[in-house]
């Protein structure tokens, strides 16, 4: 029987898979094949770039447009985030549907189907597999087939002790006894830790050390199960890398003051911020202030690129449900204090009081931050040890996945990954 296994260390940057650092990931790599110019999506964020691994599409095809998102319920505009669990339930409200096209787990439901496993928020989780084709267990919210309720849902803490207590279950229960077709371990470290600390500080370097004992635990597993003749395929990597947090800016509040917004709470414009980018959402009728936020935005020092109508299909967005902008700031390569190079603003909500600066995030277009890892190990993938140098993108795993298993990857914006 045919399996895949993916494990992903949310938020572990490229340049941070060293043998020091991660010596399990880097022994996977040494008998399988690494890819070293993967890449993420945009905008790098979890909650988005779950979707686009679970469809093998860009956002513009399945139709999370990021971390936060704008919806109109009935009374205009607003921000919401999509990591509360009932997201789901008011997006298919507001839009009539979750994800626009088929996730891994339906498409693998009449097989022994997938169960997926999640530390992170509970918007990454069930965008993973937001219609109940399978299994998904997250702390918050665990269900199977058809959303139903499970007898057994998953209690562990949001932190490494919580990967580590979550990866021996996956290793037991699900990949040793259960057995799906396919099995997703998503953790929460580094980027947890990384949100609440300087990259390259001690805390981010234990945390990515946790990670890759949680990789090392699943590779012992996996590689016992083909010494009982099982054929499978691990793929390890990370949905983004992180970059440091430079200055706040409160668009919103910029927009009020400028005369293009009517005022923070407006319906009028929506702004989803999404860390070192962000999208603009206008509602009916207001479509024609999207050439003057462009032209505002593209005077501000602090900007990167802006990405108007059309233009948001170069970046894997389309102008659905309100969606007109999208831009990111502007980054550079400074180090911080402990030669970690990459800075950018952020931009975050007036009502967002949390205070970031000198941390970790993502969420652009930057160099570090959409530099993600990905190694594949098993199935056909010759042990030699290669690196591949052609460019790879999250969107490749789905594909991927379903190639190892024999299935139709139709309608994908992926591509299963070159094995020869």
């Amino acid at each position: 029987m045919r399996r895949a296994v993916l494990v992903i260390c949310d938020g572990h940057r490229a340049d941070f898979v060293r043998p020091d650092l991660t010596p399990h990931i880097c022994a996977l790599a040494a008998r399988g094949r690494r890819f070293a110019e993967h890449r993420g999506i945009f905008p790098s964020v979890t909650r988005t770039s779950s979707a686009s691994i679970a469809t093998g599409c860009h956002p513009g095809r399945h139709g999370l447009h990021g971390n936060t998102m704008a919806l109109d319920e009935g009374d205009g505009l607003v921000t919401r985030d999509v990591g509360n669990p009932d997201f789901r339930t008011r997006m298919r409200k507001a839009t009539g549907a979750t994800l626009r096209v088929p996730t891994t787990a339906e498409r693998v439901a009449d097989l022994r189907g997938q169960i997926v496993f999640s530390n992170v928020s509970p918007g990454a989780a069930i965008f993973h597999d937001p219609d109940g084709h399978g299994h998904v267990y997250h702390r918050a919210i665990s269900y199977g087939p058809g959303e139903s309720q499970v007898a057994d849902p998953l209690k562990v803490s949001h932190d490494a002790a919580g990967d580590a207590a979550m990866t021996e279950r996956f290793c037991r229960e699900i990949l040793r006894d259960r057995r799906p077709t396919v099995s997703v371990l998503w953790l929460c470290e580094p980027d947890h830790t990384m949100h609440a600390s300087e990259l390259g500080s001690p805390d981010h370097l234990a945390a990515i050390r946790a990670a890759d004992a949680c990789v090392g635990r699943v590779a012992e597993t996996v590689d016992a199960l083909r010494a009982e003749g099982e054929d499978i395929l691990l793929l390890v990597g990370s949905d983004h890398g992180q970059e440091t947090v430079g200055e706040t800016i409160r668009l919103d509040a910029l927009l009020v003051e400028a005369g293009l917004k009517e005022s923070l709470n407006s319906t009028d414009i929506a702004i989803a911020p999404q860390g070192f980018s962000g999208l603009v959402s206008l509602s009916a009728g207001r479509e024609a202030r999207a050439t003057d936020i462009a032209k505002f935005l593209r005077g501000q020092e602090w900007i990167g690129e802006v990405f108007a109508g059309d233009e948001l299909a170069r970046i894997g967005q389309a102008p659905t449900h309100g969606l007109a902008l999208a831009f990111t700031l502007r980054g550079d390569g400074r180090t911080n204090r402990y030669g970690v190079p990459g800075y950018s603003p952020i931009v975050m909500a007036s009502s967002d009081e949390r205070v970031k600066d000198g941390f970790g995030s993502h969420g652009g277009l930057g160099r570090w931050e959409q530099s993600p890892f990905l190694v594949a190990q098993g199935g056909a993938v010759p042990a030699t040890g290669a690196v591949v140098t052609a460019p790879t993108c999250i969107v490749d795993i789905a594909p991927t996945i379903l190639r190892h298993l024999g299935r139709d990857a139709a309608g994908m914006d992926g591509n299963a990954l070159d094995f020869s």
